[in-house]
């Protein structure tokens, strides 16, 4: 799983590791906004409660995002392995998560938590673009479209959303700093813990957390 503050890159990681790796990349911000594009006579109850609860102004309960994933349980047992990005985000999601995998007779691997200085989180998200149809994500630097402003899938707009203004995003993190060390001590104390800098392009990046993969699997 990839654990670490909003605009780390645990997105692009995601991605980059399902397509070179294999496996199934389960996002549960993909299951958000999968959730939102459905007509409402085809979304699960997991669905419906997470959506009545954001439109109430509230965050998702720690049973309505693990709901999200037990839907999904197909994708925890695909052949190349599973990756989770964006869950869990408590320690009592991440005993929650034990448990449902521990049923399944499934274990994790590890739980790659990515750091980068709050500065340089402001940077990156400053260049972040959000297509506003299939919301795929770019970077005016590190992931740009083809044609500027506009999405490669769909044709959509690209637009700059409203919480990667610096000022939102340092809010965001002092949130995640409050709230993150029980999850990280959570996977530290289990052995599952690889802390990985997320500073450099994505592909530094990614070949720094597989080498960190590939000791944690060799020892």
């Amino acid at each position: 799983m990839l654990l670490g503050p909003p605009g780390v890159g645990k997105g692009t990681q995601g991605e980059l590791i399902s397509s070179r790796l294999g496996p199934c990349h389960l996002s549960t911000g993909d299951l958000f906004r999968v959730a939102r594009s459905l007509d409402p006579e085809r979304r699960t109850p997991a669905m419906n409660e997470a959506l009545d609860t954001i439109a109430r102004g509230q965050l998702a309960s720690d049973e309505t995002v693990l709901g999200l994933v037990r839907e999904r349980a197909a994708c925890l047992r695909c052949d190349g392995g599973f990756l989770l990005d964006g869950f869990p985000r408590t320690a009592a999601q991440a005993a929650a998560l034990a448990a449902l995998l521990e049923s399944d007779g499934l274990a994790l691997d590890a739980a790659v938590a990515f750091s980068l200085p709050v500065d340089l989180i402001v940077a990156r998200l400053a260049g972040r673009r959000v297509c506003g149809g299939c919301k795929r994500v770019y970077h005016v630097e590190a992931k740009p479209p083809v044609v500027a402003g506009v999405c490669d899938a769909c044709g959509g707009h690209l637009e700059k959303r409203d919480d990667d203004q610096p000022h939102v995003v340092r809010v965001r993190m002092q949130e995640y700093e409050a709230t993150s060390p029980p999850l990280i001590r959570y996977y530290e104390q289990r052995g599952l813990l690889l802390p990985v800098d997320a500073a450099g392009t994505p592909d530094q990046v990614f070949d720094r957390l597989s080498a960190r993969l590939a000791a944690s699997t060799a020892s």
